[in-house]
């Protein structure tokens, strides 16, 4: 009661704003502290509505929808911080109880038809549909939208490409309705992005019709297979075939691993990966077979298949080409990585540019009022370049979607080549805007319930899953280099991955860069395309001077790895930024055209700042110091619609966080 009483006298206090004191404590009123929503002082100098459309691209209704859904449900954990509703997982949760949450939350999403068609339908509309649910799930909780990855796309999706008819009628229905609950075995504690190294092993036994899969030595469980330590009811296995003494290489199986109570299955074994540094919601398991006998129909054969009496049977006779055609519809994963990263950016972004709007720290003058953190240089420095970063993301994420939900069988290379890069890229970026936004909210940016120190822990996996980073570029590197290969030996043009350009006389940049020059499209085309021209040909001149002294392919590639690093950055910048530009063009002249363009520039030019440009000798110093001086003008330029920038993202202010509003509010003792 003592308590109750003192709380009550200090909130009377402030509130009637009494200059008689209480004894023990003094609550007056302060202007600094006073909170006063952005809106007030803010202005939309262009339509966000209109915004949100070019940078969300698809499926705004259903996103909606889907945000709504999530908001109504106790599963989603809403609590009342400040006045507002907030909703986001329970991170104080054991990691079992954070388990169970995922499943629950699955469970609810499923029953109100959430993953209708998403795997009994086809065509590019129920493509689209999917990966707006994914990027409404990233917006939420990392675990809810990496277990149901790994069910859908990764389980899913290899029964679906890589499995024929008589799989999808068997396994796609009850996967969809989730009464069937399937993993994604390939990884293995000795070879992660080395697949084509697996170590589990698969004969045939012809007397039975039966495949007999086993882990012959420590290094091939598998490893950190999502959903398998609890949850998953079946997996599919990835493990060399061996047919008659002879290793026809990886292939893929169906394996049930637990029956319809929940026992795991015989001569199985399966172990749990335990606490991690994030996802904790997602149930990591390892997985050692024993023996384990499955129907020679449960071979995923697409591509490859083995008759009855034992004989292996594939149209595709040269071994890389097989695997290749086998691992192609299986970039979906880094598809989904990619544009998932995007919006958890964009989250970030929004938590931290609306508290930078009324947080207020120093004075300029004696006496004068605290200045807003977001008026200060140094913080537009720090934060306006992430934004065009995330505004130059979100048009190649919307290409990239668009360009597998139309994918053929002709352009699963370039899917390939195209999603491992923006892979790499996005979520390279993406840890720097987290880690970024982390410091820019200061010590509010530690608590959990802030959500942007959080998702650091979340997210920082993504970094080595569906491929590391570094290897990824190294991937793309490789392919680069095989398509100016190929072009030298026809003597033609280059056609494809975006090397057009590499036909054209080279660009020169000027030797003094005004302003002018530096906002100009064509300009920052050039320079970018440059860069890559450039890194190209320093790449494969140095590995071909490897091999001339006696080094193979693969080693020259090795030798090369940091120019192999710079060029699929190179590679992927541009990329990025021919989709800026292909959306800046749609528009009509106006405020939004306007805004866009000085993203556009600021985006090129923190590329053209990137050390590359001053390494390889593209700018000089003084070019070098003009390009920082330019961004420092165009983030001043975008102060006036931070606001309006963040508010485009489109996510309720229910799946950002506390402290993205009135944190004083949240912060009170009347809510200790």
């Amino acid at each position: 009661m003592e308590r109750a009483f003192q709380r009550t006298q200090i909130l009377t206090n402030h509130l009637l704003q009494s200059s008689t004191p209480l004894p023990s404590q003094t609550l007056s009123s302060n202007a600094c502290l006073s909170y006063s929503p952005p809106e007030l002082s803010e202005n939309y100098a262009f339509d966000v509505k209109e915004m949100r459309k070019l940078i969300d691209s698809h499926n705004l209704e259903e996103r909606d929808w889907l945000f709504g859904l999530m908001k109504q449900s106790e599963l989603f954990n809403p609590k009342v911080k400040g006045g507002k509703v907030f909703v986001s997982p329970d991170y104080n949760q054991s990691m079992e109880q954070q388990r169970e949450m995922t499943l629950k939350r699955i469970k609810y999403l499923q029953e109100r038809g959430v993953f209708k068609g998403w795997l009994t339908e086809k065509g590019e509309e129920i493509e689209m549909r999917k990966f707006s649910g994914f990027e409404i799930f990233s917006i939420y909780d990392h675990s809810l939208f990496t277990k149901l990855g790994v069910h859908f796309p990764m389980w899913g999706g290899a029964i679906q490409f890589c499995g024929t008819k008589h799989h999808h009628d068997k396994w796609l229905r009850d996967t969809e309705n989730y009464s069937i609950k399937g993993c994604f075995a390939m990884t293995e504690l000795g070879h992660g992005s080395n697949i084509r190294s697996l170590e589990t092993v698969t004969t045939y036994d012809s007397n039975t019709g039966e495949f007999v899969i086993n882990t012959p030595c420590e290094s091939a469980q598998k490893f950190w297979i999502g959903g398998a330590a609890k949850h998953a009811t079946h997996t599919v296995v990835f493990s060399q075939l061996h047919i008659n003494g002879i290793n026809q290489g990886v292939h893929a199986f169906i394996v049930q691993i637990r029956d319809v109570d929940g026992n795991i299955c015989p001569n199985i074994r399966i172990a749990d990966c335990g606490h991690k540094i994030g996802l904790n919601g997602v149930d990591n398991g390892r997985i050692w077979f024993d023996n384990v006998r499955v129907p020679r129909e449960n071979l995923l054969n697409s591509v490859a298949d083995v008759s009855p009496d034992g004989k292996y049977l594939s149209s595709i006779k040269n071994p890389d080409q097989r695997f290749a055609a086998f691992m192609a519809p299986m970039t979906v994963g880094r598809v989904n990585i990619a544009i998932g990263a995007v919006y958890q950016s964009k989250v970030a972004l929004a938590i931290t540019i609306r508290y930078a709007l009324t947080r207020r720290a120093f004075s300029l003058k004696p006496n004068e009022p605290e200045v807003l953190l977001l008026d200060y240089p140094s913080h537009q420095r720090r934060l306006f370049p992430l934004v065009a970063k995330t505004y130059a993301m979100s048009f190649a994420a919307n290409y990239l979607k668009v360009l597998y939900a139309k994918r053929t069988p002709q352009s699963n290379k370039g899917i390939h080549i195209v999603s491992s890069s923006f892979k790499a890229t996005f979520t390279w970026n993406n840890m720097q805007i987290l880690q970024e936004c982390r410091e820019a909210c200061g010590g509010q940016g530690l608590r959990t319930e802030n959500r942007v120190g959080h998702l650091k822990g979340e997210y920082d996996v993504q970094s080595t899953f569906e491929g590391d980073n570094f290897l990824l570029m190294q991937l793309v590197s490789k392919a680069l280099f095989a398509e100016y290969m190929a072009a030298q030996k026809r003597n033609k043009v280059f056609k494809g991955l975006g090397l057009e350009h590499m036909n054209k006389p080279c660009p020169v940049i000027p030797s003094q860069l005004t302003s002018t020059t530096l906002r100009c499209s064509q300009f920052q085309m050039d320079a970018l395309c440059l860069r890559e021209r450039d890194l190209l040909n320093r790449f494969v001149a140095d590995v071909l001077k490897c091999k001339a002294k006696g080094e193979n392919t693969e080693q020259a590639f090795n030798t090369c790895y940091e120019l192999a690093k710079d060029l699929g950055r190179a590679f992927s910048e541009q990329a990025i930024f021919q989709k800026f530009v292909e959306a800046e063009s749609t528009l009509p002249a106006g405020s939004l055209k306007n805004v866009l363009g000085t993203l556009r520039s600021l985006y090129a030019s923190i590329c053209i700042e990137d050390v590359s440009f001053l390494r390889y000798g593209y700018l000089s110093v003084d070019n070098g110091a003009n390009v920082r001086r330019e961004i420092t003008k165009l983030c001043n330029e975008l102060r006036p619609h931070a606001l309006a920038l963040i508010s485009s993202f489109g996510i309720p202010d229910a799946f950002l966080s506390p402290i993205a509003f009135n944190w004083i509010d949240t912060n009170s003792w009347s809510l200790v």
